[in-house]
């Protein structure tokens, strides 16, 4: 079997059996190529299913100074699939990397916004153009939904339930779940399909697309990191902030006001409560408050 033919199945399975995003499929794909590249620059001729752990750890070893330890986990993480799933099709009795430890990571807290922040941010909108009343009700949603961006440009007409007062989400792995929104949300969102969305010659393969660039098509993911990008500029904020910062920010904020940590992981769609935990030490300050506030014992 030769590298170009596993690693072209490897994505099929991927994304038709595991049902992973196009941009995750890539990831993988990525990873696993620089490996095959790698091999091929030292003149080995080995295909994938006579693969040792000692090729995999000449690799590691020969990568590791250029990458940082989350990016080599990740690198690990993704040639232990790779021939996980060698072994799944019964190409190979056993996975080189199975003995191969990732490096040790601490847990990084995620960056995020205040709620002035977000005003300050939001406040710099320009609302004299068609575009810009696109943004508010773009940003808006992804902020108070705590969406991935790649869900927010992924939302369709069909997945918005007003009278329920929920928004249908296609998470990762094509996972459904159901977020509440708000009446502001409700009022910008109809308020674009109204007056500014309605008056665009939309392509036919996007009709049901929610958020649409100016030739009728869905708008980028890259266009959105733009949009953001250029809004923090003018507002004078010296942060470095992503789509996903808007996520962090609205996941800490709930908390901060009280919310359940369930609810929290619910409306992220994180599979695992550990995940959702992080957010609990991200404000230590907040959780100071409410220990001096709640504690049985807070008067002594």
């Amino acid at each position: 079997m030769k590298w170009n033919q596993a690693l072209n199945d490897f994505k099929y399975y991927l994304k038709i059996e595991r049902g992973l995003s196009e941009n995750s499929v890539q990831a993988y794909g990525r990873d696993i190529q620089k490996f095959a590249n790698f091999r091929e620059e030292n003149g080995d001729e080995k295909g994938p299913i006579h693969i040792i752990e000692e090729d995999v750890r000449e690799f590691i070893y020969r990568t590791e100074p250029d990458i940082s330890a989350r990016s080599q986990a990740r690198l690990i993480s993704g040639l232990r699939s790779f021939f996980d799933y060698l072994i799944f099709e019964d190409y190979r009795s056993d996975n080189p990397v199975d003995l191969i430890e990732s490096p040790k990571l601490g847990r990084k807290l995620p960056d995020t916004l205040s709620e002035e922040d977000i005003d300050r941010i939001f406040s710099q909108i320009d609302r004299s153009t068609p575009e810009g009343e696109r943004n508010r009700a773009m940003l808006e949603t992804l902020y108070s939904c705590g969406l991935r961006v790649s869900e927010m440009v992924g939302l369709k007409i069909s997945d918005l339930f007003f009278e329920e007062g929920f928004i249908r989400v296609i998470g990762k792995g094509n996972k459904q779940r159901f977020v509440p929104v708000n009446d502001h949300i409700i009022r910008l969102i109809d308020n674009y399909r109204n007056l500014i969305r309605s008056s665009l010659d939309v392509d036919n393969d996007f009709e049901d697309t929610l958020f649409l660039n100016r030739r009728g098509r869905q708008i980028s993911r890259n266009m959105v990191f733009m949009i953001l990008k250029d809004l923090v500029q003018k507002s004078g904020i010296r942060k470095k902030v992503s789509p996903h910062t808007l996520r962090h920010s609205f996941a800490t904020h709930l908390l901060e006001n009280g919310a359940d940590l369930r609810a929290i992981q619910q409306m992220l769609g994180h599979e695992s409560i550990t995940t959702t935990e992080i957010y609990m030490h991200v404000d230590r300050a907040h959780l100071k408050k409410v220990m001096e506030k709640f504690h049985p014992r807070k008067e002594n």
